[in-house]
């Protein structure tokens, strides 16, 4: 092997084996990512328990939750979107349950019908506890006056309706019309194996250059 062969060799073996660990380590990811959003699907799917009195951010998310009480008129209207109906708002009420104000993501509406008059008599709403991570330096500021919000921010919704920094996501129709907008995990992205095939091709790129180099090298070195 001529020397000149050496540095690219080196360079070429050490390229692809650092591609080919970053793709078995995206595969590695996805294999974990599949199983978090199995244990996700699993609770938000179980069967519902009482709403906690202190609920945690962290341990009860998605956790399948039911609560009795009635809405009150105060509402959040959340920009949305809905892929048979097209555009529209989230309906973000307040559930009056012994003594608690409980914000309920009712679910959606169209764009007509966002100031439409909802409530009514009690009801059980079920659901599922949820904190969304909405907002961005991105997102644009919420337009008071109209009542149009552009991300479901937790604790500003809580201060805008005096309740508490609590969000169910209904599962479940809550009347009105209103038609529900359940969690579930397609929102949750999983790009792994995305990113492993784009390291695997890498790598066979990486190698095809590295074999062409060589090739060239011993070639000139042949002449």
């Amino acid at each position: 092997m001529a020397k000149a062969m050496i540095g690219p060799l080196v360079f070429g073996v050490l390229g692809v084996a650092l591609l080919l660990w970053l793709g078995s380590w995206q595969v590695q990811r996805l294999g974990w990512k599949q199983n978090v959003l199995a244990e996700i699907a699993t609770q938000i799917a179980a069967d519902p328990v009482s709403l906690p009195i202190l609920p945690d951010a962290s341990a009860d998310r998605f956790l399948a939750v039911f609560a009795e009480g009635r809405f009150d008129s105060a509402e959040v209207h959340v920009l949305a979107s809905n892929k048979d109906t097209g555009a529209g708002y989230r309906v973000i009420g307040v559930l009056l349950s012994d003594g608690r104000r409980i914000m309920v993501d009712r679910g959606f509406v169209g764009l007509t019908a966002k100031d439409d008059l909802r409530g009514g008599g009690q009801l059980q709403v079920v659901g599922n506890l949820h904190w969304p991570d909405e907002v961005d330096k991105y997102t644009p500021k919420t337009d008071g006056a109209a009542n149009i919000w552009f991300a479901r921010d937790v604790p500003a919704m809580a201060l805008a309706l005096n309740a508490e920094p609590v969000l169910i996501v209904a599962s479940q129709a809550t009347g009105d019309g209103v038609v529900p907008f359940p969690v579930n995990t397609a929102s949750i992205p999983n790009n792994h194996l995305n990113y492993a095939i784009t390291w695997f091709l890498l790598a066979a790129v990486w190698f095809g250059m590295t074999v062409y180099l060589l090739w060239r090298i011993k070639r000139q070195t042949n002449q």
